[in-house]
């Protein structure tokens, strides 16, 4: 927060405005995490989260889900990381098939997820890089799946909102930072560091 006030000479009330939108954000994209994660308890058929390792699986088909909000999310060590893990998925159930689904992907794909192991270029046809609408479409059976379910979403989180009356929430970080100290970026770092070692006589 002070190199964001300082080098873009913003206020920090700003600053901290704008973390807590962030904050929030994160908050929110964990919560469309669960979502598409839960929902298919309820579109297809023996479909489950579990309790660690994958994200969704499908026992029954031998369905083996690690889901990412967008295609540039994973670095190059965490894909090698997921890719091992499918590989060794492949080596317990021979009849696996383990896919890598991307919300947000470059194209509509169902394509063999290639990648680099230790050098060398790896390929498996049941490892595959899978498109959000092409995930929908295999477990549903309709080629429009996913643009019918964003068709709906604003109805569905209207209905919500009505029905759970949710109260509106009113952001009062800076004016509890000003309770500390009429200087916010000062109240900061006493809320942070207040044990540390010389903090009890810190001015800024």
């Amino acid at each position: 927060l002070t190199f964001d006030a300082k080098v873009y000479q913003n206020h920090i009330q700003d600053v901290i405005e704008a973390e807590i939108v962030r904050q929030i954000d994160k908050s929110n994209t964990n919560h469309i995490g669960f979502f598409h994660q839960n929902i298919f308890r309820y579109i297809g058929s023996n479909w489950c989260v579990p309790d660690a390792g994958y994200d969704i699986i499908n026992a029954d088909l031998h369905y083996y889900i690690e889901m990412k909000n967008k295609h540039n999310t994973m670095n190059s060590s965490s894909s090698q990381k997921t890719y091992m893990r499918m590989q060794h998925t492949l080596l317990s159930d021979d009849e696996a098939t383990c896919f890598l689904v991307e919300v947000i992907a470059k194209h509509s794909q169902n394509i063999k997820w290639s990648l680099s192991l230790d050098g060398k270029p790896v390929s498996h046809k049941n490892i595959r890089r899978i498109s959000i609408d092409q995930f929908y479409t295999l477990v549903t059976g309709q080629h429009d799946a996913f643009k019918c379910l964003c068709e709906q979403l604003l109805v569905a989180i209207d209905d919500v909102i009505a029905y759970e009356a949710l109260e509106s929430k009113q952001n009062t970080v800076v004016e509890e930072l000003q309770h500390l100290s009429p200087n916010v970026l000062k109240s900061l770092y006493l809320l942070s560091f207040h044990q540390y070692e010389g903090f009890d006589q810190f001015d800024v």
